[in-house]
């Protein structure tokens, strides 16, 4: 364990106290009863001291400082080397290396196909949400990674060489072909800037090469938004005769030579600074094609679905790891004769941030379980389908609101880029762009009700479950398959309708699982005739000390 630090607090004039200690160490399995519950629910108990432990192995106090230190020595753009040669290469600090390396040696990127079978992917998502709540850079190299793998099986030979690699559980984050390497990452490179989500306006080409003996094609074009660009190889799409196809594109040729990929821009985002995302040129760049000319889109859909995903529990990390951070600071700072968390409006703010992480959780893990789930029906399937798409949608679009009443608790030093809300705070808009903006998953929570017939049957039997547990529940319940008898209605309704179906699955989960005090709580608010959507507004009644005790026991 990591002795606490123990700064000087005598200075010349003035004693330091009234402030929160360090945390040191900390056990991110065994403080959250919710994953644990959630966790052995949905099918993962058999994965339990492998969560645990590596729960405890993210939550040192040596991860976060790495973390801070990928995210302020942020990656560097080196297109040529001394000696003007073209190399396009991006280099990171040693500490995201690190981090890398923890990940893929932990199967963050892998656990669900190397385990795969019931609550393989409950567990996955368990161990994303582990590592989120400390960084988020090394996640996005790792959602693609795992998303990949469906993409890669449409080809039988393609997955032979790649899979494997991928699967190794061996990081290696040298610049060099990747059959030098004992394991490999894949990215994805899709937008361009004339079309961002309509992918189907993509003009990049792709040609048959000259030599037509291995089956590659020379792709032509641009890619306006890559993330984790050095990655072994990218999935992407290009234009054929037939119409858009998915391509492999490894970052070096079969000949051992760099594949034309030219970094021509590395992009100043916001937040999730220690992950690079650039823009690149294909220059007649070799690849080979994945799955059916013409089919591209429906080839790469598996994997924008599995980052959706990882999109949807990262967001609900980042919604623990502020409450955690809000409960911390409150629980050790007193004003007006009492502690921050002793007062009773504070205690409402902290235990509506507590009831929203916790929903995002079940809703996630519940997803994940649903996923696990799909070859076994076309219900199950169609849930995952419509889940996937919903839980991104709200877990996302809640995550920026919940960082910002976070970092609200600690007054001045939450805005302080020493401490660890900053960070949050930027890197919570995030998910809620990638894989599909708002709008964006709205649309496709409507293309799921109509494409598939059982979706909303099996989100209602969801949400059914629960029938007779909560008032405000039955009510929203028949209030939501009105509002699915209005079809003239969905498309400028979107957003509404998926936000009543993500608050009633939700609710569901929690009335059927959670505490009383926890599933009253959040029934009465967000099922209420008052909510507005802003933290802090329980009502009277709510049991709050009840649910902060569950958000971070022992404390």
């Amino acid at each position: 364990m990591t002795a606490p630090l123990r700064p000087r607090a005598a200075l010349a004039t003035h004693d330091v106290f009234n402030m929160p200690p360090h945390m040191g160490d900390r056990d991110l399995w065994a403080e959250d009863t919710a994953l644990q519950e959630g966790v052995r629910r949905e099918g993962a108990a058999w994965a339990e001291a492998r969560i645990a432990a590596f729960g405890r192995l993210i939550g040192r106090a040596g991860m976060a400082e790495k973390a801070e230190q990928a995210n302020r020595h942020g990656p560097e753009l080196k297109p040529f080397d001394r000696y003007g040669m073209r190399i396009d290469r991006v280099e990171y600090h040693p500490a995201y290396h690190d981090l890398m390396a923890l990940a893929v040696e932990n199967e963050v990127a892998s656990f669900a196909w190397n385990h795969a079978g019931p609550g393989a992917h409950v567990g996955h998502m368990a161990l994303t949400y582990l590592i989120s709540q400390v960084e988020c850079g090394v996640m996005c190299s790792m959602a693609m990674t795992y998303a990949a793998v469906p993409a890669l099986r449409a080809s039988p030979a393609i997955a032979e060489a790649w899979v494997p690699r991928v699967l190794s559980g061996r990081y290696d984050g040298r610049d060099m072909p990747v059959e030098d390497k004992p394991g490999g990452t894949v990215g994805m490179f899709m937008t361009e800037k004339q079309g961002g989500s309509d992918v189907r306006s993509n003009s990049t080409v792709a040609r048959p090469a000259d030599s037509g003996t291995d089956g590659s094609w020379r792709l032509t074009g641009h890619k306006y938004f890559c993330s984790a660009p050095m990655s072994d190889a990218f999935l992407t799409l290009a234009r054929t005769d037939a119409g858009i196809s998915c391509f492999l594109l490894p970052r070096w040729t079969p000949d051992g030579e760099r594949n034309a990929i030219s970094i021509q821009h590395l992009k100043d985002k916001l937040g999730n600074r220690s992950n690079a995302s650039v823009e690149i040129e294909l220059e007649g760049a070799w690849a080979l094609m994945v799955g059916e000319d013409g089919r591209g889109i429906r080839t790469i859909i598996d994997m924008v679905q599995g980052n959706r995903l990882y999109c949807a529990v990262s967001s609900a990390a980042l919604m623990r790891q502020a409450v955690v951070q809000a409960l911390h600071h409150t629980r050790h700072r007193s004003a007006f004769q009492r502690r921050l968390a002793d007062q009773p409006l504070m205690r409402n703010v902290l235990a509506d941030l507590a009831l929203e992480a916790e929903a995002a959780l079940a809703l996630g893990l519940r997803t994940a379980r649903a996923v696990d789930e799909a070859e076994d029906g076309p219900e199950a399937r169609a849930l995952a389908r419509i889940g996937t798409a919903i839980a991104k949608y709200w877990v996302c679009k809640r995550a920026p609101g919940h960082a910002f009443e976070a970092l609200e608790c600690h007054g001045g030093p939450g805005y302080i880029e020493d401490g660890p809300m900053a960070r949050l705070y930027r890197e919570a808009p995030l998910n809620s762009i990638w894989e599909g903006s708002g709008n964006v998953l709205c649309l496709d929570v409507l293309r799921a009700m109509a494409r598939e017939e059982e979706a909303v049957p099996a989100l209602l039997a969801e949400i059914d479950a629960a029938r007779g547990g909560h008032p405000a529940l039955d009510r929203a319940a028949e209030a939501l398959r009105d509002d699915l008898s209005r079809p003239e209605e969905f498309e400028p309704g979107a957003r509404a309708l998926t936000e009543r179906m993500a608050l009633a699955l939700q609710a569901s989960l929690l009335v059927r699982h959670a505490p009383q005090a926890v599933a009253d709580a959040f029934c009465a608010s967000r099922l209420g005739d008052r909510w507005t959507g802003a933290y802090g507004t329980l009502p009277p009644g709510a049991d709050t000390e009840a649910i902060l005790a569950r958000a971070l026991p022992g404390a």
